[in-house]
């Protein structure tokens, strides 16, 4: 059982990373996709709008899916989709294509992500012991990859789909032989079987805190990969060249954070590791603010990658313990924030820079990670004021169709 869980641990960490390269090769090369179909600057939002907004239909039909079929053979086919999705995008001619591709690759973006995180909140209740941050931590490392070879094709002038097909050649093989390695929580709709069938009354009430910080989370991580690069160079007037090293210094502590931060939820628990990264990201968006010059900006992104970077493996982590018998349910409801938060944040910090001052916009998606300090006892039923009977008592009562409220 041991050698099956630690193979299932590096096959989903695999998918992990390799999800993280391709949504970063997609995101990092989007002035070449733009110049390749010749869309134009308004048109332009229309299409990035569309990935996200598919995406959340996509982790919707997954709820739905998943009471029928393992979310293991979920991840196994929508992954393959991803890929060639996206060497679609690079190899298309005409705007039609570039509308199929991103359509494809926002639907099974949203299917991918909903069962990576089912596995890996499943495995983690088999572990015993927090492993979440480890699987985000892959990711990290796949967008650091991804980043930099999308870097590589863009300096060498390669054309998109000569800048994808190696990348799609050796993951998408990888990832599905990989994939028989997977190890699923249950049998599919087990989760909705039983007395009052849990996975068909979930009390939104007790999901919303986790949603809300799922939604401040991705506004702050859009703020920073959308606008960070536009905020050096134009607040604080670094050169072109030193604007690009913000992001990259978030995703690499991103990655730092998220690879100890597994040994400090074991330690500390999970409700102090989430209270820290809040501050700590908060922080550094208030040192964005208040820079005086791009070295301080740096040091402030650095601060905001650092921080944020625990929140999102922790809610979906959080997710799984608060329904236990219907985590898959939970998981792909609050899969749907995380397009939410990525659809306004953008759009609401370039609205308040325009209208007020970029410094000023800085400020939202400060008091939005310090709201999740007033949700961070979600993250912990069992040190709520319920306590540990109570808790459970609570979760069958839900199990029973009780609002339990």
């Amino acid at each position: 059982m041991t050698d099956v869980l630690r193979r299932g641990r590096a096959s989903l960490a695999f998918s992990f990373f390799a999800q993280g390269a391709t949504f970063a090769l997609l995101v990092t090369r989007i002035p070449a996709i733009q110049d390749r179909y010749g869309v134009s600057d308004g048109l332009l939002p229309v299409f990035l709008a569309a990935v996200p907004i598919l995406a959340g239909v996509g982790s919707v039909t997954t709820e739905q899916l998943v009471k029928r079929i393992r979310p293991s053979v979920l991840l196994r086919w929508s992954q393959p989709v991803v890929l060639l999705a996206l060497l679609g995008v690079g190899a298309g001619d005409s705007m039609a294509e570039l509308a199929v591709a991103l359509g494809a690759f926002g639907l099974g973006v949203g299917a991918l992500d909903a069962s990576m995180n089912m596995l890996g909140v499943s495995l983690q209740r088999t572990y015993g012991r927090s492993i979440m941050l480890s699987f985000h931590a892959a990711y990290s490392l796949g967008g650091i990859v991804g980043a930099s070879l999308a870097w590589a094709g863009a300096h060498w002038h390669l054309a998109l789909w000569v800048s994808y097909l190696p990348v799609v050649a050796v993951l998408l093989p990888a990832a599905f032989v990989g994939s028989r390695w997977y190890v699923d929580g249950g049998a599919p709709g087990a989760e909705g079987e039983g007395e009052g069938a849990e996975a068909g009354s979930l009390v939104f009430k007790l999901l919303l805190p986790l949603c809300l910080v799922m939604t401040f989370a991705y506004i702050g991580d859009s703020t920073v990969s959308n606008w960070s690069a536009k905020y050096l160079k134009d607040v604080l007037g670094s050169s072109e060249q030193v604007a690009t090293v913000p992001y990259n210094v978030y995703m690499v502590m991103c990655l730092v954070g998220r690879g100890i931060g597994d040994l400090g939820v074991r330690r500390f628990g999970a409700a102090a590791v989430v209270r820290l990264g809040a501050v700590v990201a908060a922080v550094g968006f208030g040192v964005v603010a208040v820079a005086p010059g791009a070295g301080v900006g740096m040091l402030g992104f650095t601060l905001v990658g650092l921080g944020l970077c625990v929140l999102v493996p922790q809610t979906f982590a959080a997710a799984g313990r608060l329904f236990p018998g219907a985590s898959d349910t939970a998981i792909a409801r609050l899969n749907v924030f995380n397009y939410v938060g990525f659809l306004i944040g953008s759009p609401l910090v370039g609205a308040l820079g325009d209208a007020w001052s970029y410094r000023g916009a800085m400020l939202v998606p400060m008091v939005l990670v310090l709201v999740t300090l007033v949700y961070a006892r979600s993250f912990a039923p069992q040190e709520g004021r319920y306590g540990d009977g109570h808790e459970r008592a609570r979760t069958a009562d839900v199990g029973r169709g009780s609002n339990g409220l």
